[in-house]
């Protein structure tokens, strides 16, 4: 539930709603996942959080992070880590918890209600963290994948989930062929 007079704050967990929506089938329309959220209530900010293989000559996330960041969302960035694994496959680490957690919590004495998109069950601590501040947090992401995205903790702590596959005809767009405008953002998921 959202009150027009109420102060929002969007913190998006990129990877984990690309994943989200790439297993439910279509892709986010950000301006129109903006607009839906300024419609809601007084939107004070959109964090995007993302991490970005520096080496990379021509990164396919980048002109999505561009985008972003000239159309009003806080763009919040670091360089993932590229390593080999035990049994030499490439990967690429880019977690960005942290630096989500520490922005919504110096964030919270200014807004009423947090959007958080992200399953990711190390976010209940925050969430908990938040509500004894007196902050409102909707969790936004989906139990209609197989796995559900969301974990049971996260949902369970939260004052109201949204099914991102409800917000589907409202910010989502066919998907992207041959490849998503964002295909490293999968990869750079936690482990």
């Amino acid at each position: 539930m959202f009150y027009k007079d109420e102060r929002l704050a969007l913190f998006i967990d990129g990877s984990n709603l690309y994943a989200a929506a790439k297993s439910l089938g279509f892709d986010i329309d950000y301006k129109l996942l903006r607009q839906e959220f300024m419609r809601r209530g007084k939107l004070l900010r959109a964090f995007y959080y993302t991490a970005l293989l520096e080496n990379d000559e021509y990164s396919p996330i980048r002109p999505l992070v561009d985008w972003l960041h000239y159309n009003g969302f806080t763009m919040v960035t670091k360089a993932a880590k590229e390593y080999t694994d035990a049994q030499g496959r490439r990967k690429v680490k880019g977690n960005m918890d942290i630096e989500l957690a520490v922005n919504a919590m110096e964030l919270a004495p200014h807004v009423d209600h947090i959007v958080l998109f992200s399953g990711d069950g190390d976010f209940r601590p925050l969430v908990e963290s938040l509500q004894r501040q007196g902050v409102r947090v909707s969790v936004v992401s989906t139990i209609r994948s197989q796995p559900p995205m969301i974990s049971d903790e996260l949902r369970r702590q939260a004052d109201n989930f949204i099914e991102l596959d409800g917000l589907r005809e409202v910010i989502g767009r066919p998907p992207r062929d041959p490849m998503p405008e964002h295909s490293r953002e999968a990869e750079l998921a936690d482990d």
